[in-house]
């Protein structure tokens, strides 16, 4: 129980100092960054919404409000699947992707700040090892939109 309580402690903290931090330094929420992270990862920049929102741990509703204020700042915009009416897309734009590369160096300095320095590298290896145990992946499948 101490391990599990302590994981949620560490979880919930570590999140509202990044959140708080990264709203000072670069006016975005963590959860922002994050939608433009995984975005920026896609080769052409865009990804399901469904799968963005899975990736995310976010609801299909939690996601749409989250998208709504990146497209309002013209970070990211919603393509409709040509193929599959009910399917959409989540697309970085060029200025999403200039953002995020502003955003990434204050990101990774609070990282490396609150978590990475705090442990060893023996430690975060044990960490990593028994997190990726609990872990449960899941895969989307989907119907392809070109």
């Amino acid at each position: 129980m101490h391990a599990w309580r302590s994981l949620l402690r560490a979880h919930a903290r570590l999140l509202a100092r990044l959140d708080a931090e990264l709203q000072a330094s670069q006016g975005m929420s963590v959860t922002d960054y994050g939608v433009l992270v995984q975005l920026s990862e896609e080769g052409d920049g865009r990804m399901r919404m469904s799968e963005l929102a899975d990736r995310l741990l976010l609801s299909p509703s939690g996601l749409t409000r989250r998208l709504d204020g990146l497209v309002a700042a013209g970070l990211v915009e919603r393509h409709r699947c040509p193929t599959d009416r009910r399917g959409a897309y989540a697309v970085l734009t060029v200025a999403g992707r200039s953002r995020l590369q502003a955003a990434a160096p204050d990101h990774v300095e609070q990282v490396r700040r609150h978590f990475v320095d705090r442990l060893s590298r023996r430690q975060l290896e044990a960490l990593a090892d028994a997190l990726d145990k609990v872990t449960l992946d899941t895969v989307t499948t989907e119907p392809s939109c070109p």
